[in-house]
């Protein structure tokens, strides 16, 4: 399956000031095979080294760490690499040494093409005792698969770039572009971006096998709690985990260590939560009141929302019906909002744009803001067509912002709130969102 990240791997490959790749991402989201698919397209040979699958290869980095040892060990051991060979380092993060020696390698041989791919690194080295190769690395994150790759998959590219083409920015969409377009987004909550789930979702559409697949990945990221965490972390991590869906579903949907737990306080959870987010399979959507740049600086830790790094995913563990995803059940109501919020957050977080939410202090709360430029953005998400939005007014008014957006399942258009130029953009368009923002 093509994945945008392609490109920035050839990036690499091309560039002059190349140093050696660590690659990051949860479990299952797709790099061993969009490395050695890389590897096999763009380089005469590719040497795979699995630290996980085999653990001899541990003991090569035990001794010291001059590259040119390690390659004739490599070699002694079935492992052949040339000069015009990619290096693929999997699991990294069980060989904290051959993290080190990347440093050796951008250093003593910068000829040789080396990545390195691990699944739980940050945990790893938020560890401490590892000595990373701060300024010897380049670093780059693999998530499950966007709206718009699964849309690929569905073998939609050709609609998605006669979309980029020939549809103006503020043009609605045609009925026979909009329509299956939505189809495949709500396919999308149900079936997420994680590459099996996909793959089987495309061969056999067949939601119960998919659903298999989403609960092993789901089963086997618990295992990971038990195999990697400290011991004392390992049920306050389930608790969390477990507490993600159930706090998105209260009205205000911020993250309440209390509610997690009765009786435990965020000093006893806090760790835990560090972990999970580390490991990828959470993210924070912290709140910032002082709308001013940078807005990172303004960001408040300790009132955030939490959302999975996955909405199919997040259906699964709630055992969420297919059928409340593909109608408008009143049943479903009081959950689609969240819903919609965090596959708007994973959407953001894949197009590297760093998100929070605005809240006032008489409750006008904006879902999304984010900084373009010199300039902050504010993004409203609804679940179906209703756009009506008293919070993003206030925000805009209060702001003075020049553009914003309103997303949901209405059609593309353009109002004036104020005089905030507003763009109303489809759920299933949100990977053409950089295209509407200020280049100033």
């Amino acid at each position: 399956m093509k994945r945008d990240v392609l490109k920035e791997l050839i990036e690499w490959k091309e560039s002059p000031m190349r140093l050696p790749l660590i690659m990051t991402g949860v479990r299952q989201c797709g790099k061993t095979y969009i490395l050695q698919k890389f590897g096999k397209e763009n380089y005469p040979n590719v040497a795979y080294v699995n630290f996980e699958q085999d653990g001899k290869f541990v003991s090569v980095f035990e001794t010291d760490l001059r590259p040119q040892r390690i390659l004739s060990d490599f070699a002694l051991m079935g492992v052949s690499v040339s000069r015009d060979t990619l290096l693929i380092l999997d699991e990294i993060q069980l060989c904290p040494r051959a993290i080190t020696s990347l440093k050796y390698f951008a250093e003593q041989m910068p000829e040789l093409h080396v990545v390195a791919a691990g699944s739980l690194l940050g945990v790893v080295l938020n560890r401490g005792g590892i000595s990373f190769p701060v300024g010897k690395v380049t670093q780059m994150t693999l998530y499950p698969m966007s709206f718009r790759e699964f849309a690929t998959a569905m073998g939609k590219e050709p609609l998605l770039d006669a979309i980029g083409n020939n549809v103006a920015l503020d043009a609605p969409l045609p009925e026979h572009y909009a329509q299956p377009l939505e189809v495949l987004l709500r396919d999308f909550y149900a079936v997420g971006g994680m590459p099996s789930c996909v793959r089987c979702w495309k061969e056999s559409h067949d939601m119960e096998q998919v659903e298999r697949l989403q609960l092993q990945i789901l089963s086997d990221y618990q295992n990971d709690f038990a195999k990697h965490a400290p011991t004392s972390d390992i049920p306050k991590l389930g608790w969390i985990w477990d507490s993600v869906p159930v706090q998105l579903a209260k009205e205000n949907n911020k993250f309440v260590f209390s509610h997690v737990r009765e009786s435990k306080r965020s000093s006893e959870l806090e760790d835990a939560l560090r972990w999970l987010v580390d490991a990828g399979l959470i993210y924070t959507h912290k709140l910032v009141e002082n709308i001013e740049i940078p807005l990172s600086c303004y960001a408040n830790s300790t009132h955030f929302k939490v959302y999975m790094v996955d909405v199919g995913l997040m259906r699964a563990k709630i055992r969420l019906p297919i059928e409340a995803l593909m109608t408008k059940s009143a049943e479903y109501q009081t959950f689609k909002g969240a819903f919609t919020e965090n596959y708007v957050k994973t959407e953001l977080v894949k197009q590297g744009i760093e998100s929070y939410y605005w809240r006032s202090k008489n409750a006008a709360e904006v879902d999304f803001v984010f900084q373009s430029g010199t300039r902050i953005l504010p993004l409203e998400a609804k679940a179906e067509l209703s756009t009506k939005a008293k919070s993003y007014s206030v925000f805009c008014k209060r702001f003075n912002s020049t553009i914003g957006f309103k997303v949901s399942m209405k059609n593309v258009g353009l109002n004036d709130v104020g005089s905030t130029h507003t763009y109303s953009l489809p759920l299933y368009m949100l990977w053409r969102l950089k295209s509407y923002q200020p280049t100033d």
